[in-house]
C-alpha cells in the first residue's frame, strides 16, 4: 500500500471487537500494514471516539483502552485547529456529511492521505484526490 491512509474511528475499535470476528482481523491487518509503512494517520478526535466506544459499547478496560489509545498515537495525528472545524462545516454544507463526517475527511485532506479507511462513508467516494474505502 503507498501513500498516507487516514484510519477512522470504527476501524481502531474493530480491533477490538471479539463479536466480529472477520472485521476484527481486517482491523487487525490493516493495522499491522499501517504500522509497517508507517503510512497511517488518525486525528485526536478518532482517539477521543476511539476510547469512549471501546469503554462504553465494547467494555474495554479504561487501562486498556488508554494503552491502545496510546499505541495508535505513534502514527501521525493530526490536531484540528479553527480552520479545520470551519472546513468541516463546509463539506457538511456542500456534500451532506455530518459535521463529525465533515472533521475526519478534513483531517485525512490536510496530511495528505490518498485513502479514508471507513464504513461510515460511501465506498469509493472522492474528495480532492482522498478516496473513500470500506475495508469491511
Amino acid at each position: 500500500m503507498t501513500g498516507r491512509s487516514f484510519l477512522d474511528t470504527n476501524v481502531l475499535v474493530y480491533s477490538d471487537d471479539q463479536d466480529e470476528p472477520a472485521k476484527q482481523q481486517i482491523s487487525l491487518d490493516l493495522l499491522a500494514d499501517c504500522r509497517r509503512g508507517r503510512t497511517g494517520v488518525v486525528s485526536t478526535q478518532v482517539l477521543q471516539e476511539y476510547f469512549v466506544t471501546a469503554t462504553r459499547k465494547l467494555g474495554v478496560a479504561a487501562a486498556a483502552a488508554r494503552r491502545k489509545t496510546e499505541l495508535f498515537s505513534h502514527m501521525h495525528v493530526v490536531t484540528p485547529g479553527v480552520d479545520d472545524i470551519l472546513a468541516a462545516i463546509d463539506l457538511h454544507r456542500l456534500h451532506g456529511l455530518s459535521f463529525w463526517d465533515g472533521l475526519i475527511v478534513r483531517a485525512a485532506l490536510v496530511s495528505g492521505c490518498v485513502r479514508l479507511f471507513s464504513e461510515d462513508m460511501q465506498h469509493g467516494r472522492r474528495f480532492d484526490g482522498c478516496e473513500v474505502v470500506n475495508p469491511f
